[in-house]
């Protein structure tokens, strides 16, 4: 300790009731994620959509959370579905009940606004005659337009909720990654790398 240091140790002394100069840390250092684990916050979403809306499909909370997981890792449809070993259908039906939409999923032979238009102008309407398609592909169009509405209706938040979530973790782990790496970048710089044997 310098004569400064020294100096300006004791006016501290003389002038602190209390004759420690360092506080003990009580808190542990914070994370960049939330103390919950990732897994409890997403049940958390779903258990919220789940009271909100009424779910088309009924899966165990897991694939719920894998398809999330999966969605966000950009796996598809067919991949998934392989996995939790269910059809590919479903898998698609499950993510419009998260609100989990792909750009393809709004791709049809017709306009999603003209299904739209004449839903709302004839409710008896012969929806696959007018668009000159089929049933199956109506249905699924409707479906990708009841979620659309609901996720605009709750302004993208759940699926906003399900990315921070699910990016969270990569965000977390990956700075570790780079910190780690950083670490190692400055503990062998300068250091002698043409080793001959």
């Amino acid at each position: 300790m310098d004569e400064k240091t020294e100096e300006l140790r004791d006016l501290f002394l003389d002038v602190a009731d209390d004759g420690t100069v360092t506080e003990q840390q009580e808190e542990t250092p914070g994370s960049l994620t939330d103390e919950q684990p990732e897994d409890e916050r997403l049940d958390d979403v779903l258990d919220r959509m789940g009271e909100r809306y009424e779910f088309e499909t009924d899966w165990d909370d897991e694939s719920y959370r894998r398809l999330v997981r999966g969605f966000f890792d950009e796996e598809s449809d067919a991949e998934l579905a392989e996995e939790l070993e269910v059809e590919e259908a479903s898998v698609a039906r499950a993510r419009f009940d998260l609100h989990l939409l792909r750009e393809e999923d709004t791709e049809f032979p017709f306009e999603l606004r003209e299904l739209r238009r004449l839903r709302n102008a004839d409710e008896d309407a012969d929806l696959p005659e007018e668009l000159e398609t089929d049933e199956e592909t109506i249905e699924r169009a409707l479906c990708v337009i009841e979620a659309q509405d609901e996720a605009r209706t709750a302004n993208d938040r759940f699926r906003d909720e399900f990315e921070e979530i699910v990016t969270d973790g990569d965000l977390s782990s990956r700075l570790a990654r780079d910190a780690r790496e950083d670490g190692l970048e400055e503990a062998t710089e300068g250091m002698e790398t043409d080793v001959s044997m």
